[in-house]
């Protein structure tokens, strides 16, 4: 095997390596990827039982195509590097031809699907159905393009491969034989799935998880990361939560002993601060036996929220409950988690910043391999937002990882939010391709209406178990219900809440949108901070740059977290705070909104049930009126649908002054959700839910080019990411200073979240790949203005 010993699958990895990796290498170390992650998934009930036999041997034979005279010079072998510009997948189906030539053409064709579609789609764009029509249009075309291929290395890698796979003997093809193999493979391949006539949805599942498991493993073995066959959220954890309760005095309350005994899906109603997580954890735990004992895997467990604080506050809790060691076995899947491991690796160090208030080089190396590592799948336990996950649905070598890693695995859906009928339509999609995956749902709330529990049982198939408190049990009594026909912002309101301040109460006040945050936070803050100090008053929503806005997080938990010793203050935020952070303030005044909202805003206060008395929760009518630029709609404060907001009005109206059982909260939605308004939502949901099965799970066609589907996606949040031109310059010296990858981390601090007709008025930076824009920012007090061109401009108002 002399030829074979010198040719490469990749170059070197850093300037010091002594050489790049040798193709039998990589070739081995993704075989034994691929059996890693079988035994990780499990067997899969919606594939064929020769699934990954398939996904095994099509590791091996995945990048057998780069032996070449033209790759081996891309990588370097002899330097200096030189383009080549072919597809080594393609080469590898003559190989992958040869040495399966002993198995039945449909197992056959299941391999070559998995090593022709880990990089490329078969149709569309830059496809590999273009190359076929342009530059290997005949098998010759394609010995011409590959060009030069040495017989000795490719006779050797074909016994080699012939051994490795249990066919040894079979005389070696020569260089051309195997590239018109690969040439006729090609043209199959792309017959049978550029074909909607053939499309089934067992067949384009499978093959979406073919490629899906091809892809992970080849992008482990080159990683290098392994992935972790262990779960703490097990058998273990029942018996360690038990202890640490008996160690304080304290037994399961019913509804968590009722979540651990579950089996299956599971509907979890619960009061704020009676143990929900837990009871999510216990539910989970036993889900994970269940499927371990079914499947034989080892089942991952994700934790959603919808919001990237609250996420992040998640993490650190489960870090410290089943990674205490530091072992990563938690990871953190939202689009700034490279932001949370810096965070993390700064605060791990002991040097938050350096001087400057630059987070240090090191640690953002940390950060990134941490991330990559998620990245990856490589951690059993996953905390993030369900749209994470729900990229899968596009699909493609970038998403279809996502899909076999979720495949056996256990869900945990806290606070699913039910007033966004497209984003739950969506998620409720998801639901159900999870569980046709092998999936254990949970979704857990306080407050969870019938409506949505409805909708529920309709995308898992079937009713899922429900568990709440008993019928006798006391939920507790926070809050008492005070209504003001006056807006938030009206003078007799600001003297109202600077009674309380001056009354030394913490007091959250929570606006519609920033603009009235904003003015409220003007007015009412000078008083606070000449009493207290500069982060007794604090003003928080969507328009600060990302850093500044991690700066403002850790002053509110610093001074309003729910766990920290009670001290008087101000906090005005937007809706960012209602499931973000884990505070707990006095009192609170609040613009009226729809039900849901208001209910999790009142669970900023008292949260703990600590106070001698309810604590006073001040709802004030909102105004409503068409926004700016829609003449015939009606929002309250230009953000929430008037109609909803009004009949949440009517009900908090009939319950004015009253002591609030948190118990009703859910009556009150349920009779919300069966007027003609809950109708006509739950329609809307229903028409998003079939309307996201049909655009991205039925994987019709599954190998064509779906690059359109992540704009598509991407225009459901109706956002984007600035940086401000005073801040050009330092954004360009961090990417500068430091690698790629580093830098970027680094400079994503500066980026500021705007709304997409925000960043028409800035310009487009080809260097530094950003949306410019020239605006009035202040660290405090976040986005002011957006100057554009020819005097137009943007304020911050009917945002959130």
């Amino acid at each position: 095997m002399r030829a074979l010993a010198g040719v490469w699958a990749k170059s070197r990895a850093h300037p010091a390596d002594p050489r790049g990796e040798l193709l039998t290498e990589h070739l081995l170390a993704a075989r034994d990827a691929a059996r890693l992650l079988q035994r990780r998934v499990g067997r899969i009930a919606a594939v064929p039982g020769r699934f990954w036999d398939w996904v095994i041997l099509a590791c091996l034979l995945h990048d057998a195509g780069k032996i070449p005279d033209g790759f081996q010079q891309m990588v370097g072998n002899p330097g200096p590097a030189r383009p080549w510009g072919e597809r080594h997948e393609v080469y590898s189906l003559g190989f992958a031809a040869h040495a399966l030539s002993h198995l039945p053409v449909d197992e056959r064709d299941w391999i070559m699907l998995g090593v022709a579609t880990h990089h490329q789609p078969l149709q569309g764009d830059r496809s590999l159905r273009g190359r076929l029509r342009t530059t290997y249009r005949t098998p010759g075309d394609l010995i011409a393009a590959l060009g030069p291929v040495d017989p000795a290395a490719a006779g050797e890698l074909h016994e080699w491969l012939a051994a490795e796979i249990g066919t040894a003997g079979t005389a070696a093809p020569g260089p051309d034989k195997i590239a018109r193999a690969a040439h006729q493979q090609l043209k199959a391949l792309i017959g049978q799935w550029t074909d909607p006539f053939g499309s089934t949805p067992d067949r384009d599942l499978t093959g979406v998880l073919v490629q899906g498991a091809v892809t992970l493993a080849d992008h482990v073995a080159s990683a290098g990361t392994g992935l972790l066959l262990c779960q703490p959220v097990d058998a273990s954890y029942p018996q360690s939560l038990a202890s640490r309760l008996r160690r304080g005095g304290k037994t399961l309350f019913p509804h968590q002993q009722q979540a651990h005994a579950a089996a299956g899906h599971m509907l979890l109603r619960a009061p704020t601060g009676q143990g929900k997580t837990e009871a999510a954890l216990l539910w989970a735990s036993t889900q994970v036996e269940h499927l371990k004992e079914s499947v034989g895997g080892v089942p991952r467990v994700f934790y959603t929220l919808p919001y990237l604080a609250s996420i992040n506050a998640m993490s650190d809790r489960l870090r410290a409950e089943f990674d205490p060691d530091g072992q990563d076995l938690l990871g953190v899947a939202h689009s700034r988690a490279a932001s949370y491991y810096l965070q993390r690796a700064a605060d791990d160090c002991g040097s938050a910043h350096e001087p400057g208030g630059e987070l240090p080089a090191r640690e953002a190396a940390r950060a990134i391999a941490r991330d990559r590592a998620t990245r990856l799948f490589r951690e059993p336990v996953r905390v993030g937002t369900p749209y994470q996950l729900v990229r899968g649905a596009l699909a493609g070598p970038a998403h279809a990882s996502i899909l076999i890693d979720a495949a056996n695995s256990v869900f945990i859906l806290d606070e699913l939010h039910a007033y966004e009928p497209r984003r739950l339509g969506m998620i409720l999609a998801m639901v159900r391709l999870w569980t046709r995956l092998g999936g254990r749902v949970g979704v857990v709330s306080a407050t969870l209406p019938a409506a949505v529990a409805d909708l529920l049982t309709m995308a898992l198939g079937g009713r899922p178990q429900i568990v709440e408190p008993p019928a006798a049990w006391t939920w507790p009594v926070r809050h008492r219900l005070v209504l003001r026909t006056e807006h938030l912002t009206a003078p007799r309101s600001v003297t109202e809440i600077t009674g309380r301040l001056q009354a030394d109460q913490s007091t959250l006040v929570v606006a519609n949108n920033v603009a009235d945050a904003r003015d409220l936070y003007q007015k009412l803050a000078p008083a606070v901070t000449g009493r207290h100090g500069k982060d007794a008053a604090l003003l928080l929503h969507s328009r600060f740059r990302a850093g500044d806005r991690a700066a403002i997080e850790k002053k509110i938990l610093d001074r309003f977290g729910a766990a920290q010793p009670r001290r008087p203050g101000l906090l005005v935020a937007t809706q960012t705070v209602e499931v973000s952070l884990n505070v707990d303030f006095d009192a609170l005044h609040t613009s009226g909104a729809p039900l849901e909202p208001l209910i999790q805003r009142f669970g900023r206060v008292n949260r703990l049930g600590e106070l001698p008395a309810p604590a006073p929760v001040v709802v004030h009518e909102p105004a409503c009126g068409p926004r700016r630029g829609q003449p015939a709609s009606d929002y309250a404060d230009g953000v929430y649908e008037a109609e909803p907001t009004r009949l949440a009005w009517q009900i908090l109206t009939r319950h004015a002054g009253q002591d609030l059982d948190e118990k009703v909260f859910g009556q009150w939605l349920d009779e919300i959700y069966a007027t003609g308004w809950g109708q006509r939502w739950r329609a809307d949901v229903e028409c998003h839910f079939h309307r996201f099965d049909e655009d991205y799970l039925r994987f019709t066609l599954p190998f064509d080019d779906r690059s359109h589907l992540a704009d598509a996606f991407d225009q459901i949040f109706d956002g984007t990411e600035a940086i401000l031109e005073c801040d050009a310059a330092e954004y360009r010296r961090l990417l500068g200073d430091h690698s790629a990858a580093a830098g970027r981390l680094l400079a994503a601090q500066l980026l500021l979240p705007i709304p997409a007709y925000g960043a028409r008025l800035g310009h487009w930076d080809k260097a530094l790949r950003i949306t410019v824009i020239d605006a009035d920012y202040d660290e405090s007090a976040g986005l002011l203005k957006i100057h554009g061109r020819n005097g137009s401009r943007y304020t911050p108002g009917e945002v959130l």
